[in-house]
């Protein structure tokens, strides 16, 4: 664990140092930042998700004038690839953000919509989703699941 972070993860200084299909999905989640519609904040993200069978999901942020009608880039991905399928098994999830307007120092976070979003496709398919998250192409980390970034979240348990 890098000690900037006070949850467990990997930490890696460039794409060299990751599996090829990670790397890639990594590059295709930074591609889908040009195709971000983010007039207002100006703030760029891209998602990519790779299934067990081998398909890509793609999706970048897309904002609105009326704020809470803005959908983010992991959400984009993971409603797409719940769109199209019956059922399916995330490999990986990978996520970078840009701000055109100043260097990222630091690894961007999903928000907490995404993070209990993420929390329901594990719970859907009951294993956990690897999370690789960079930003302005600086390192990567990896999460073996959402669970360090939202250790009490909410669950159908509640429900039922």
């Amino acid at each position: 664990m890098d000690e900037k972070y006070n949850f467990k993860c990997e930490v890696f200084d460039s794409l060299s140092n990751l599996p090829d299909e990670i790397a890639v999905l990594i590059q295709a989640a930074q591609s889908q930042m040009d195709r971000a519609y983010a007039p207002y904040s100006k703030f760029y993200v891209g998602a990519a998700l790779l299934l067990e069978d081998g398909r890509t999901y793609l999706g970048c942020n897309q904002e609105n004038a009326s704020f809470p009608l803005c959908m983010c880039a992991e959400r984009v991905a993971l409603y797409n690839a719940g769109a199209d399928n019956d059922s399916f098994r995330i490999k990986a999830l990978a996520i970078t953000a840009k701000n055109p307007a100043k260097p990222l120092k630091e690894i961007c976070m999903p928000c907490g919509a995404c993070r209990q979003v993420i929390r329901e496709f594990e719970e859907r398919q009951k294993a956990e989703i690897p999370l690789y998250l960079s930003s302005d192409g600086n390192h990567i980390i990896k999460l073996d699941g959402i669970s360090p970034l939202l250790p009490h979240s909410f669950s159908k348990d509640f429900l039922l």
